[in-house]
């Protein structure tokens, strides 16, 4: 019974909404957590349409204990989904979680290195190379890495999954497939363009169009894990913080270009955000880095 309910929705997840895999696991995660809920409380077995928003409240509150608000809000937005998808198949008459408050999310301000700190990391290929402690093919690939996190703005899913064939050389612009698989155009940079094209002429083995840009030393397609096992080594030969992410040079790409007065609708479309409101989060960094420097600066901060 448990499976009629959860393996239409996922179809639905994967092939109509076109979800990543890791967006369709957390759904599922999110399923699979309200399901132990009812059975615990004995509510599966009367069905999902006799549930009401008491009910819901009830399992927000028990939720609060295991997940922190953050969780907690995605897990519900996978139930709201789940709910709606059946409603609109006539399986349930409402939606039990309209209307159930959550708690109030804290608001946390993105992570993102300075530009000099970016510089810093961004030599470490290099620097691994002339101590001979790298060989050049993979110093190159891995300065191509994190060129094209950082130039590009890429999320690391789509550096992954970014092919010869979807980059154009002479303007400099890539083709990525974004989150729903919305495709969108990324300008490369002047640097990230440059690495590229050393990487490909003196070091790629395969550069056909359905070829991986970023490979392991196998010439396969490297691995998200891989990316962020990468990171983490020259991050700690920066001496940053270890718990940077790939993602991290994604927010540190955004919050550069509107220290540096880029408009914030063109960062939304260069980042593939869907809602203005995802971008905005980053003008608050920006901000907050302005009043940091006036109190620094000013005689009268």
């Amino acid at each position: 019974m448990l499976a009629e309910w959860w393996t239409p929705f996922e179809d639905f997840l994967a092939k109509e909404r076109r979800y990543s895999r890791y967006t369709v696991r957390n759904y599922r995660q999110a399923f699979e957590d309200f399901y132990r809920w009812l059975a615990a409380a004995d509510l599966w077995t009367r069905g999902l349409d006799s549930l009401d928003s008491r009910e819901l409240r009830d399992f927000v509150i028990e939720a609060q204990r295991r997940f922190d608000r953050r969780t907690l809000h995605n897990h519900a937005s996978g139930l709201r989904t789940f709910f709606k998808f059946w409603m609109r198949r006539g399986r349930l008459r409402k939606n039990p979680l309209a209307g159930v408050p959550l708690p109030k999310l804290e608001q946390r301000l993105p992570k993102f290195l300075t530009e000099e700190q970016m510089k810093l990391l961004l030599t470490g290929p290099q620097r691994l190379l002339e101590n001979q402690s790298l060989d050049a093919p993979s110093a190159w690939r891995d300065r191509l890495v994190m060129e094209l996190l950082y130039g590009a703005g890429l999320r690391v899913s789509e550096l992954v999954g970014l092919d010869y064939g979807a980059v154009d050389f002479d303007s400099g612009v890539a083709r990525v497939l974004g989150k729903g698989r919305k495709e969108r155009l990324c300008p490369l940079g002047r640097v990230a363009l440059a690495v590229l094209v050393k990487f490909r002429d003196e070091f790629a083995k395969r550069t056909a169009p359905a070829s991986p840009v970023v490979v392991n030393p196998n010439g396969r397609r490297m691995t998200v894990r891989a990316v962020q096992l990468m990171l983490k080594r020259y991050l700690a030969l920066a001496g940053l913080p270890l718990d940077l992410t790939p993602h991290k040079l994604r927010h540190s790409y955004a919050t550069h270009l509107l220290n540096a007065g880029a408009d914030l609708r063109l960062v939304q479309e260069l980042l593939g955000h869907a809602q203005l409101a995802t971008t905005q989060v980053y003008t608050h960094v920006s901000v907050a880095r302005l009043k940091e420097i006036y109190a620094k600066a000013h005689p009268r901060a």
